[in-house]
């Protein structure tokens, strides 16, 4: 009588995912992985990052990828905003700026799959080596890319919260604004560039997590 592993054996077999499980316990085998085994693990870890950044308040609630205004973490920004900073106008307009890094997460998927489906896997040697490594491999080979397809979504973000309309009204008379990156196109920039650190840091956790439980890429992911 068949075992219960190797039931489970063959029944993983024939899902695919004991291309996943060869990633995860086989190194050495990753130039004879199945493609769906590496596009499967990276894809559930972006999925699962974007998913609970696009939840409200996600970005500002964690320090780790909380966004802030450009300048030494906002520090910069607020002595160039003097009063309106002791007013709290800056601590709103940085809540704003979470909020478009929230928004654009949430319509974020498409831009991150097509990304993880333009790369060549086999041409990682090291990916499996880490638990982070599918994440760290796609943000060195397709950081620029994703950086290009997630500026719109956030410019779109900042404008909808009204980001946008609070930098232009704090910095009415300030002309020190635009060399601290202060200006639309600045803030764009920065909160793109933070935004996909967050991101990138969250899929890395994501990833660790489906190392350790294969069986979560069960659930759709491919």
């Amino acid at each position: 009588m068949e075992s219960d592993e190797a039931m489970m054996a063959r029944r993983m077999l024939l899902t695919g995912a004991i291309g996943t499980l060869a990633l995860i316990h086989a190194p050495w085998a990753v130039a004879k992985l199945p493609k769906s085994g590496v596009k499967g693990l990276i894809a559930g870890a972006s999925d699962g990052a974007l998913d609970k950044l696009a939840e409200p308040g996600a970005f500002y609630r964690d320090a780790a990828v909380r966004i802030l205004l450009p300048g030494a973490g906002g520090k910069l920004a607020s002595k160039l905003f003097g009063m309106g900073d002791k007013l709290g106008l800056t601590t709103n307009l940085t809540k704003s700026l979470n909020d478009a890094g929230g928004r654009a997460a949430g319509e974020a998927k498409p831009v991150f799959r097509a990304a993880i489906d333009n790369l060549r896997w086999t041409d990682a040697p090291g990916l499996v080596t880490k638990n982070d490594g599918a994440t760290r491999y796609l943000q060195t080979s397709a950081g620029s890319i994703l950086f290009t397809k997630v500026s719109p979504l956030i410019g779109s973000a900042l404008e909808n919260v009204g980001a946008y309309r609070q930098l232009d009204q704090l910095s009415k008379g300030n002309q020190l604004m635009a060399s601290a990156g202060l200006t639309r196109d600045g803030l764009t920039r920065s909160v793109t560039e933070q935004a996909l650190k967050g991101i990138f840091h969250y899929m890395a956790g994501e990833e660790a997590a489906l190392r350790r439980n294969p069986a979560g890429l069960l659930k759709g992911v491919f």
